[in-house]
């Protein structure tokens, strides 16, 4: 494909669309929103605001029938839709962009990786935080081998949200892609995967804490990796007191680093990459690396969230690889399957031989 501006279809118009993928395509050189899909009034008049060179439709047939105006479709819409609105844009001939997961089941990851296959389109899933600020600088320490040998590795997601919300996200069954172990726990199976390698077995368990939810707001599971690593993770809304972030104890010492990515919030308030601030984590967040005796700060690097879009323009542009491989995802999503079973059983799951992982060096 040519230098050309890539016309985008964003379809949904919630947080991921609104908070993430619109304003990360503004922000980068390369992209046009050219149509946004939202059914909701209030989100409509939000995008017609943001995007004023964008055509606003309700629905995706009103989107298909324009397709032939339009290089990129970013699926941001609930888990359950993901499948169905991608495989209609690969048929019409468009690159494809998901934000995770991939698919609300398997089996339409599954059905949607054939598609991919059959019509040769182009298709990345939005793992944004793979280009979280704590996250980036983990990988530099893992590849440093300071730690040594590493033996454990812990992450959480945790927030304090005692009270049921109106979200989907909050009233979806498992199927539809609701509860934190799909929502929150695709980022951090995703991550653990990239750092230490294919699992070889996991055990989960899932809670039902708050009154009303109809889906778990907390869970645990413990990734057995072939590398001899184990991955402890937690996701939760239950948390009124914040665990580490991360917690990496190996060989010859530790490290644990607390609070969040600053970029969800930053972007909710109205910053972009174009800030100096982007991305930049406060020193007090910084994490600590021990040997036992002596404790030495490590800065954070910079988060960057554009820079899967900055991939994935280059990529649609050259007929390369796509920032994060479909097929990534899909393992994701085999493994909280799985995960799903272990918890409803009480039992450690096999689950050696699951798939391939894409990316993971």
């Amino acid at each position: 494909m040519s230098q050309a501006v890539l016309r985008v279809a964003l379809i949904g118009y919630g947080l991921a669309g609104e908070t993430f993928h619109g304003p990360l395509l503004e922000a980068t050189s390369g992209y046009e929103v050219a149509v946004v899909v939202t059914g909701d009034p209030g989100r409509a008049a939000k995008a017609a605001r943001n995007h004023p060179a964008a055509r606003i439709v309700a629905t995706v047939d009103e989107l298909w029938q324009a397709s032939a105006d339009l290089d990129l479709v970013v699926v941001a819409s609930p888990n359950a839709h993901h499948a169905d609105q991608a495989i209609a844009a690969l048929r019409h001939g468009l690159a494809v962009v998901i934000d995770k997961p991939i698919a609300g089941t398997v089996e339409d990851a599954e059905r949607l990786l054939a598609v991919r296959d059959e019509t040769g389109g182009f298709l990345s899933i939005f793992q944004n935080r793979r280009w979280d600020s704590d996250f980036l600088t983990v990988k530099d320490l893992v590849a440093s081998e300071r730690l040594g040998t590493i033996r454990r590795f812990e992450s959480r997601f945790e927030l304090w949200q005692p009270a049921v919300t109106q979200a989907w996200r909050d009233d979806a069954d498992a199927a539809a892609g609701g509860g934190v172990l799909i929502d929150l726990g695709a980022h951090l199976i995703d991550q653990a995967v990239q750092l230490f390698g294919p699992v070889a077995s996991l055990y989960a368990d899932q809670f039902h804490g708050r009154a009303g939810t109809q889906v778990d707001d907390d869970s645990f599971v413990a990734l057995h990796h072939e590398s001899g690593v184990v991955s402890h993770l937690w996701t939760s809304k239950l948390a009124a007191d914040l665990g580490p972030r991360f917690r990496i104890l190996g060989s010859r010492g530790a490290y644990s680093k607390r609070g969040l990515d600053p970029q969800e919030d930053q972007a909710q308030h109205g910053l972009g990459p174009a800030s100096a601030s982007w991305g930049v984590d406060v020193p007090e967040n910084w994490g600590r690396l021990s040997d036992g005796e002596t404790e030495v700060v490590i800065p954070s690097r910079p988060g960057a969230y554009q820079g899967f879009y900055i991939e994935l323009r280059d990529a649609i542009r050259s007929d390369g690889r796509p920032p994060v491989a479909p097929e990534d995802s899909l393992y994701t999503l085999r493994l909280l399957a799985a995960a799903r079973v272990s918890a409803t059983e009480g039992r450690a799951v096999s689950v050696d031989g699951l798939g391939r992982v894409a990316d993971a060096e």
